[in-house]
This record gives C-alpha cells, sequence and structure tokens, in this order.
C-alpha cells in the first residue's frame, strides 16, 4: 500500500559541517556574500529582499540539540534545518538565493529525503532533525 509520506528538502553547499558531518546549508553563504561586496547592486538588493522575508516567514527554531541534559545550549549543535515539501513559497525563493549563489561560484544542490533523523524541532515549515548516520549518502 503506498504511504504517502512527507519529504524533507536542504540546499546545500560542498563543504561540510565539521559539528554535523554534513553539507553546509547556504544561509551563512548568502549572509556572506551579501557582506562582502562583490554582488551587483541588483543581486544585492534581490538577496537581500529574499534574506528579509525568511527572516519575517521563517521561525528561528528553539533547539538543535537532542538532549534535554542542564547546559544543552552550550554543546556543539548537531541538528540541520530541512524544509518540508509542503513549504512551496520557501522552496521557491531558495532556489533564488541558490541562483545568486552559483553565479558567484558556489555550487548549490538540493538534497531530499524522508528520514532526515531524530527530529528535534518542527513548525508548518521546516524541520531540525539530528542526523542518523547514513544521512551522509543522501543522493542529489
Amino acid at each position: 500500500m503506498f504511504e504517502n509520506r512527507i519529504m524533507y528538502l536542504r540546499f546545500v553547499l560542498t563543504m561540510q559541517n565539521p559539528d554535523t558531518g554534513v553539507e553546509e546549508g547556504v544561509f551563512s553563504t548568502a549572509y556572506a556574500l551579501r557582506r562582502e561586496g562583490a554582488l551587483s547592486s541588483h543581486e544585492r538588493d534581490e538577496l537581500g529582499i529574499l534574506l528579509r522575508w525568511f527572516g519575517d516567514n521563517l521561525s528561528v527554531p528553539a533547539r538543535f540539540n537532542r538532549t534535554k541534559s542542564k547546559g544543552y545550549y552550550r554543546r556543539a549543535t548537531k541538528g540541520i534545518s530541512w524544509f518540508k515539501s509542503l513549504a512551496g513559497e520557501h522552496i521557491a525563493r531558495m532556489y533564488r538565493i541558490s541562483a545568486i549563489l552559483e553565479i558567484h561560484g558556489h555550487h548549490v544542490s538540493m538534497i531530499k529525503t524522508s528520514k532526515p533523523g531524530y527530529v528535534v524541532y518542527q513548525d508548518e515549515h521546516q524541520i531540525v532533525a539530528e542526523p542518523f548516520n547514513d544521512l551522509r549518502r543522501l543522493k542529489r
């Protein structure tokens, strides 16, 4: 029987995050690129509009760790963020951010899975999950 399972998507760069062991997401690179001044004025404006939109329309997760022990907030962040496949407007805007990054030499891939790991936070548009060990083998 077919099971209607939600998919989770990430837009990633080729470099790995040392804390999670998986590829970096695009937001930190997008903010850095905007600050560096290498963008045309049109690209800088568009990227600014996109990043502000995410600031207004995507919650900052309260947790990135599974642990509930005392001092959890000081521990290395293990959780990574994923968009729910139903977050169409968010995903469309991520493609626009990715296009700007690609123009400036940052290769962006989209990965997807139905099993992102141990979920530690979720809202309408996203989840944060600590990855399972086999997450490193996801296909692009």
